[in-house]
């Protein structure tokens, strides 16, 4: 079996009345190239931060945080700041996986709407001295989100995932605690895949979603899963490496005709689970495929919400308990 070699991927209205609750300065020259900004020391204010849209100066370490997508929910928390606003994904509310630092954090925190549909209404109700999103959210939003609060906007979430959390600490004047809390979560991850290439003798993973399309998804090494599987130097099919036609591209879909290219010594295989069941529905040409019968790896079912929801160091640890467990390996989360 040919073994990918181990890589780190690595309104109106609205506006004015916010802009008289807070007054900023944002927008300066457009940077297409800024995943993360560059800022004065750890802790310093004022600061000016650079980042996707520009420059926004923060006048004071913030106290009263909007996060417009649940990946940057997740960094704040991380970084121990309080949250008062975020949006929800799936299903309403915090999710449990983000465990105490829920009411440490964001014990008052309330939902602005779904992703990609805030309500800049109630974001302005909640008086925020921050707000984080992305250009793939809230883009066409950029300018009203400035003008109630200080702004800043990575270019996208997902893969650069670990940048987007350096770039909130700069945000917070918490960067070197941006840094620690990368750096535990790779220590582990090391341990952990060094384990379990110690005792599975290095074997090939692969990481198949049915998400209720007619194709299935073969996640590449450049999606969030594929770069936790790779610090912890874990090997992939080919079929799952970098798309050499697009690097961006974070999966493969395939037919049910080409569902062997899933093949490897473990399929990870995880379903979304949609309330109308139409994940389960199209799943079921694969599943009862005779070549899904003649993979040779060993299928371990994962749940969808804690391999493909949360792209976060939180959601990076999921996955390890998950490996961790499939393999009999300890988690090494002391």
């Amino acid at each position: 079996m040919n073994v990918l070699s181990r890589r780190r991927v690595v309104a109106g209205a609205v506006a004015l009345a916010a802009a008289a609750t807070l007054s900023i300065t944002s927008c300066s020259s457009i940077d297409d190239s800024a995943a993360a900004g560059t800022t004065s020391s750890t802790g310093q204010f004022p600061r000016t931060v650079d980042h996707f849209r520009g420059s926004t100066e923060i006048p004071a370490a913030p106290q009263r945080i909007v996060a417009l997508d649940n990946s940057f929910t997740d960094a704040v928390l991380l970084l121990e700041a309080p949250l008062v606003g975020y949006v929800d994904y799936r299903e309403p509310g915090l999710p449990d996986y983000l465990g105490t630092t829920r009411d440490e954090y964001a014990a008052d925190a309330k939902s602005v709407g779904k992703v990609s549909s805030a309500s800049l209404e109630q974001i302005a109700a909640l008086q925020p001295d921050l707000i984080i999103s992305a250009e793939v959210r809230d883009g066409k939003n950029y300018e009203q989100l400035s003008a109630i609060a200080p702004t800043i906007f990575t270019e996208t979430t997902g893969p650069t995932w670990k940048d987007n959390i350096r770039l909130v600490g700069k945000a917070l004047g918490k960067e070197e605690l941006a840094e620690q809390k990368i750096g535990a979560y790779e220590e582990r991850a090391a341990s952990v895949g060094a384990e379990i290439n110690g005792t599975a003798s290095n074997p090939v993973i692969s990481v198949v979603r049915f998400a209720g399309e007619p194709t299935a998804r073969l996640y590449r090494t450049t999606s969030f899963s594929g770069i936790v599987l790779a610090d912890a130097g874990l090997a992939r099919p080919q079929s799952q490496g970098p798309d050499p036609a697009d690097p961006d591209n974070i999966m493969q879909a395939v037919s049910p005709e080409l569902i062997s290219e899933a093949e490897a010594d473990v399929i990870i295989v995880s379903t979304w689970q949609d309330p109308a069941g139409k994940s389960a529905e199209a799943a079921k040409p694969f599943l009862e495929s005779p070549l899904w019968q003649t993979l040779k790896g060993r299928k371990v079912d994962v749940d969808d919400a804690r391999w493909m929801t949360p792209v976060s160091v939180q959601g990076a640890h999921l996955i390890l308990d998950d490996l961790s467990d499939t393999f009999g390996v300890d988690k090494h989360s002391g």
